[in-house]
């Protein structure tokens, strides 16, 4: 922390501004992390806390409003990609789409304190067509809320951060090769996760044309179509598969159990 609080002394709001930005736009960098420093920082008199606010609540703003416009356009393509490096990019997706479902437009002003949500949160709003001033609006809101909240952390326990970080200091070597231990076993597990779940990231797929043959043949009576898209993307005027039923998927075990077992199903997502 100590190395943190000196470097934002000597290079400033640059420090402040690049690295919000970076985890607003989905790197991982730590910004809760850089704004209690910024807090630190700001009681000592070696920034300015308004200014300091300024910069990070801009940078969260700029990579938001980034990933919303890319999301407008790409839609589920960038969604997924910021999934990928999840454990399961449907749950990744989901989760989000359920936080929306919830909680509406104010999912934008506690997203950032969601671990998951805070990145999908701007590109999933952007491709369910929200309108720009809206999403500013909101965005501005959670941006202002989270600088607060880490700042202000940072600011009124200073000394309590500078006692922490000379015992920090004091450790040394012991502190490294925890740390390193740490990252290492971190490193292992996640790779077991990904290991455990991999069989469920094959999934099989049909061809519309071929789908659409069995629809309009003597088959059509064995054959079930499912809609089971996230909530944003399935609603009144939605276009739909015309025969689909809705499956709900933030319902799934109660919905499975009304399934016909004689029947061929096909699901179609968002």
């Amino acid at each position: 922390m100590s190395h943190l609080i000196a470097l934002l002394a000597h290079h400033g709001y640059a420090v402040v501004f690049w690295l919000v930005l970076a985890e607003a736009i989905g790197l991982p960098m730590p910004a809760a992390l850089v704004l209690v420093a910024v807090g630190a920082a700001s009681a000592s008199g070696a920034l300015s806390a308004p200014l300091a606010l300024l910069f990070a609540i801009l940078a969260m703003l700029l990579g938001d409003l980034l990933l919303f416009e890319l999301g407008r356009r790409m839609g589920w393509a960038l969604l997924g990609f910021l999934c990928k490096v999840s454990i399961n990019p449907e749950t990744c997706i989901l989760r989000s789409a359920e936080s929306f479902y919830k909680r509406g437009k104010l999912t934008l002003v506690i997203a950032k304190f969601i671990p998951g949500v805070n990145t999908m949160a701007a590109p999933l709003a952007g491709s369910m067509k929200m309108r720009v001033q809206q999403f500013l609006r909101f965005d501005l809101a959670g941006a202002s809320l989270y600088a607060l909240a880490y700042t202000g952390l940072g600011f009124v326990s200073r000394d309590f951060l500078a006692a922490l970080t000379s015992n920090f200091q004091a450790a040394g070597r012991a502190l490294e090769e925890t740390v390193l231990v740490a990252i290492l076993a971190y490193v292992i597990y996640r790779m077991w996760l990904f290991r455990k779940y991999a069989v469920y990231r094959v999934v099989p797929r049909v061809q519309v044309e071929e789908l659409a043959r069995k629809l309009s043949s003597d088959e059509s009576a064995n054959t079930l179509v499912m809609d089971v898209r996230s909530h944003g993307y399935y609603d009144a005027d939605a276009l739909r598969i015309k025969g689909s039923i809705r499956l709900e998927p933030n319902n799934l075990l109660e919905e499975l159990k009304t399934l016909p077992k004689d029947k061929d199903i096909y699901v179609y997502c968002t």
